[in-house]
C-alpha cells in the first residue's frame, strides 16, 4: 500500500499543475451544478416499521388533508380580557387565505379556548409537507395577524413549519471553528504557509462535499441536519488528514530528502495513515444503514462523503499542491515560533518525549488512574434518558417558545405534545361508524395518563377518523411515553368492542417510535461496526491485540462523553454557561451518531500513533523503545490535530439549535478524552504492559491475512526532484 502511496503522490509532484487544474475544474462544476441545479433538503422523519408510520401512511391515503403538515397558532386576549370571536374570526378569515393553506380550524367551536376564555389554539392545514412551506408562506401568516396584534392580542405560531424557516442560515460556528483552528496549526508549524495548507484542504473539501449533497438531492432526500453534520465532519478530518500528511513531509525536508521524494514519502507513510482512517470512518458512518431510519441514513452517508472527498483531496491534491509551495512551505514565520517538525518529537528535551517516558516508565499507575476517570464520567450514562426537546428548550424570544408558554398556562403541559390517534373504520359497516367512533373516543378517555380528546374528525369517506389526544404529561417526560404505550394497549379492546382499529402517530409519537427502534437496532450496529473495523485493523498491523484495545478503548470514549452530555443536559451541570435553561433529554439519534462519528474519527489517532509505533518496531523489534519513540514522535502532531477538531466541534455550541449543541459538546468532549486519556495515556500504558504481545498473531491467520505495508518498507531511500521513480522490493519485519 506504501509503495502504491508513494507512486500516486510522486506522480501528482511531477504534474502539479494538470492534477490541480483538472481538481479546481471538477470541483467548479460541482458547485455551479450545485447552485443551478441543486434541489431541497428535507425535513420528514420517517421511520418504518413502525406504528406512527403506518398511521401516518394511512392518513396520506384516505385522509390527506389531515396528512399535510400544520401550524399551531395561539391567541391570547389582553391581561383580564377574553378572546373576541369576531375579532379573531376575522384574522382566521385571513390565515385561510394564506398561501397553501387548506384549512384553518375554530377555537370556539372545537372548544379549545381556556375556561375564562382568555387563551385559545387552533390548527392552519397545509397541503403539503413542511418541506414545501417556504419563508414567504410563514411571512403571510405574519401578516395575516398584524391587525389582532396591533389590537393588543398575542399571537403566535409553531410547528415543524415554523421551524424550518426560522433558523436563519449562519457561519458562525464555522468561522469561530476555522479561526481556532489557524491559530492551533500556527503555533504547531511556526509558518503561514505551513498552516493555511490544511485549512485550505478542508475548507475545499467541505464545499465540495455540500455542492455534491446539493445535487443528489434532486434525486434521494437529504435531511436538513445532514449537510450540518457533514460540515462538521468534513472540516474536522480534512484539517487533520492534510496535517498529518504537511507534518510528515516538513520532517522529510528538514531530514535533507528532495522535495518530490519528501512528498511521495508522506503520502506513502502518514498518507497511509490517512486512508485507512479514512476507511474506518466511512465503514462506522454508512453502517448507520442498516438502523433503516432514513434520518440516520442521510446523515451517516452524508458525512462519509465528506470523509471520502478529504481522503481524496489529501492523496491527490495536497501532493500537488505541497509540490508547487515548493520549499516555502516554512514560509512567512511567526517572530518567536520556530518551525518545528514531528521528529523534533524524539528529542529527549521536548515535552512530548519526556510524556511518553514519564508513562512508559510507570505503565500501571497511569492505566489505574486514566480508567478509573473516565469511569467516573462514564456514571451518569446509567441515568441516561432519550427524548427530543420540545420547544420550551427554544430562546424566550422565538414564537414557538412564547406559544408554548401559553399552551402550557391556558391547557397544561400535554397540549404540547398530543397524539394522534388514526381510526380505521373501514371494516365497521357504515350506519355503525358514529356510534364506534364515539365508543372509541370514550376507551381511550378512560386510559391512564390521557386529559383530553378532542373531537373525532371523519374523512370524507368516513371510513376513517382522527382524535387528537393530549397527555397529561408534557412531550418530552418520560410518562408520556407510558401513556402511548397505555393507549395502544387498547386497540384489542376497541377492536372487540367496536371493530375498529386504532393506530397512534403525530411528532411526539414519532420520536418515541424512534428511540425505542434504534434501541433495539443498536446491538446489530455495534456488532457490524466493532466486526468490520477488527478486521480492518488487523489486516493493518497484523495482530489480533491492537483491533480489540482499540475497540475497547473507544467504547469507553465515547460512554465517558455519553456521561458528559447527560451531567450538562440532563443534569444541569454549567448547562446555563452554554444558553441552555432547561433539564432536557438527549436525542434519540445521539449515541448511535456519537458512536459512528467517535469510533471512525478516533481511528485517526489510533492508526497515526500505531502506524508510528509499528514502524519503530519494524526497525529495531524493541517494544518498549518502540512505543515511547512512536508516542514521543506523534504527540505533538495529536494534541494539534485533536484541537483542531475540538474547536470545530465545540464551535457548535454556539448555534442557537439545542439538538446541535448536544452533538457539539458530545463530539468535543470524546475527541478530547480519546486524544488526551485514550491515547497519551491508556494506549501507550496498556502498550508497555503487554509487551511483544501487541504484536501476536496466530500462525494460521498470518498465512490467511494479506499483507499490507502502511509503514514504508517497500519504498525507495531517495528519489531525484524530477527523474523516474524506481520502487525497491525489500522486506521489513510483519511486512
Amino acid at each position: 500500500m506504501s509503495k502504491r502511496l508513494y507512486l500516486l503522490a510522486s506522480f501528482a509532484a511531477r504534474h502539479r499543475w494538470p492534477v490541480v487544474i483538472v481538481w479546481f475544474a471538477a470541483v467548479g462544476l460541482i458547485a455551479f451544478l450545485g447552485i443551478t441545479q441543486g434541489g431541497e433538503s428535507s425535513t420528514d422523519v420517517d421511520i418504518p416499521g413502525t406504528e406512527s408510520q403506518v398511521a401516518f401512511d394511512l392518513l396520506e391515503d384516505r385522509f390527506p388533508e389531515q396528512a399535510g403538515t400544520s401550524v399551531q397558532v395561539v391567541f391570547a386576549a389582553p391581561d383580564g380580557a377574553q378572546l373576541d370571536p369576531a375579532v379573531v374570526g376575522e384574522t382566521l378569515d385571513e390565515l385561510a387565505e394564506a398561501s397553501q393553506v387548506v384549512g384553518v380550524g375554530d377555537p370556539f367551536e372545537e372548544a379549545t379556548v381556556t375556561p375564562d376564555g382568555g387563551i385559545g389554539f387552533t390548527a392552519i392545514q397545509y397541503d403539503g409537507s413542511a418541506d414545501t412551506v417556504g419563508e414567504a408562506d410563514v411571512e403571510s401568516l405574519e401578516e395575516a395577524v398584524e391587525p389582532l396584534r396591533g389590537a393588543g392580542y398575542a399571537v403566535e405560531f409553531r410547528g415543524e413549519a415554523i421551524d424550518a424557516n426560522s433558523n436563519p442560515e449562519s457561519f458562525t460556528a464555522e468561522i469561530v471553528g476555522l479561526t481556532v483552528a489557524v491559530i492551533v496549526l500556527l503555533f504547531a508549524f511556526g509558518s503561514v504557509i505551513a498552516a493555511l495548507t490544511p485549512i485550505l484542504s478542508g475548507m475545499l473539501g467541505v464545499a465540495t462535499t455540500l455542492m455534491s449533497l446539493q445535487i443528489l438531492s434532486n434525486w434521494v432526500s437529504i435531511n436538513e441536519f445532514a449537510p450540518i453534520l457533514a460540515t462538521m465532519i468534513g472540516l474536522a478530518v480534512g484539517i487533520d488528514y492534510a496535517l498529518f500528511i504537511v507534518s510528515r513531509h516538513r520532517q522529510f525536508l528538514h531530514e535533507g530528502r528532495s522535495l518530490h521524494d519528501s512528498i511521495a514519502r508522506a503520502t506513502a507513510t502518514s498518507g497511509g495513515a490517512v486512508l485507512f482512517a479514512g476507511i474506518t470512518v466511512v465503514i462506522a458512518l454508512s453502517g448507520l444503514v442498516v438502523l433503516n431510519i432514513p434520518l440516520l441514513t442521510s446523515m451517516g452517508l452524508a458525512s462519509a462523503l465528506a470523509v471520502l472527498i478529504s481522503v481524496l483531496l489529501a492523496l491527490t491534491l495536497l501532493p500537488a499542491v505541497l509540490a508547487i509551495i515548493g520549499t516555502k512551505i516554512d514560509a512567512l514565520t511567526l517572530p518567536g515560533i520556530g518551525t518545528k517538525t514531528e521528529e523534533d518529537g524524539t528529542a529527549h528535551k521536548t515535552l512530548s518525549a519526556r510524556w511518553a517516558r514519564r508513562v512508559t516508565d510507570k505503565p500501571a499507575p497511569w492505566l489505574l488512574g486514566a480508567l478509573a476517570f473516565m469511569v467516573l464520567l462514564a456514571v451518569p450514562v446509567a441515568s441516561m434518558r432519550l427524548g427530543v426537546p420540545d420547544d420550551s428548550a427554544k430562546s424566550e424570544s422565538r414564537t414557538e417558545r412564547q406559544a408554548y408558554d401559553l399552551l402550557t398556562e391556558g391547557f397544561g403541559p400535554g397540549v404540547n405534545g398530543p397524539f394522534t390517534v388514526v381510526v380505521d373504520l373501514d371494516d365497521v359497516p357504515s350506519d355503525d361508524r358514529p356510534a364506534a367512533l364515539e365508543e372509541t373516543a370514550q376507551l381511550l378517555a378512560g386510559v391512564s395518563g390521557v386529559a383530553d380528546l378532542s373531537p373525532a374528525i371523519p374523512n370524507p369517506a368516513g371510513d376513517t377518523a382522527i382524535i387528537s389526544v393530549t397527555p397529561t404529561t408534557g412531550a418530552d417526560d418520560e410518562a408520556t411515553a407510558d401513556t402511548l404505550r397505555a393507549i395502544r394497549d387498547q386497540r384489542t379492546v376497541i377492536d372487540a368492542e367496536t371493530g375498529a382499529a386504532i393506530a397512534v402517530t403525530g411528532l411526539t409519537a414519532v420520536n418515541i417510535d424512534q428511540a425505542e427502534k434504534l434501541l433495539d437496532a443498536l446491538p446489530l450496529f455495534l456488532g457490524l461496526v466493532i466486526g468490520l473495523t477488527f478486521i480492518l485493523l488487523l489486516i493493518v498491523f497484523r495482530s489480533v491485540v491492537v483491533p480489540v484495545k482499540a475497540a475497547l478503548a473507544i467504547l469507553i470514549s465515547i460512554l465517558s462523553a455519553l456521561g458528559v452530555v447527560v451531567a450538562v443536559f440532563q443534569w444541569g451541570w454549567g448547562a446555563s454557561l452554554i444558553g441552555v435553561e432547561e433539564s432536557l433529554p438527549l436525542l434519540p439519534i445521539l449515541p448511535a451518531l456519537m458512536f459512528a462519528i467517535l469510533f471512525g474519527l478516533s481511528m485517526d489517532y489510533e492508526v497515526f500513533i500505531l502506524s508510528r509505533i509499528r514502524e519503530e518496531f519494524v526497525e529495531t523489534g524493541d517494544n518498549h523503545d518502540s512505543v515511547n519513540n512512536g508516542l514521543a514522535a506523534t504527540a505533538r502532531i495529536i494534541t494539534a490535530a485533536a484541537l483542531i477538531m475540538i474547536s470545530v466541534f465545540g464551535s457548535f455550541i454556539l448555534s442557537p439549535s439545542i439538538e446541535t449543541k448536544m452533538f457539539g459538546v458530545g463530539l468535543a468532549t470524546a475527541v478530547l478524552l480519546d486524544a488526551t486519556i485514550v491515547r497519551m495515556i491508556m494506549v501507550p500504558s496498556t502498550m508497555i504492559l503487554m509487551r511483544n504481545g501487541n504484536w501476536w498473531l496466530p500462525r494460521w491467520l498470518d498465512k490467511a491475512v494479506p499483507h499490507v505495508d502502511i509503514e514504508g518498507s517497500h519504498l525507495p531511500e531517495q528519489m531525484e526532484a524530477d527523474g523516474p521513480v524506481e520502487v525497491r522490493e525489500s522486506v521489513g519485519v510483519g511486512s
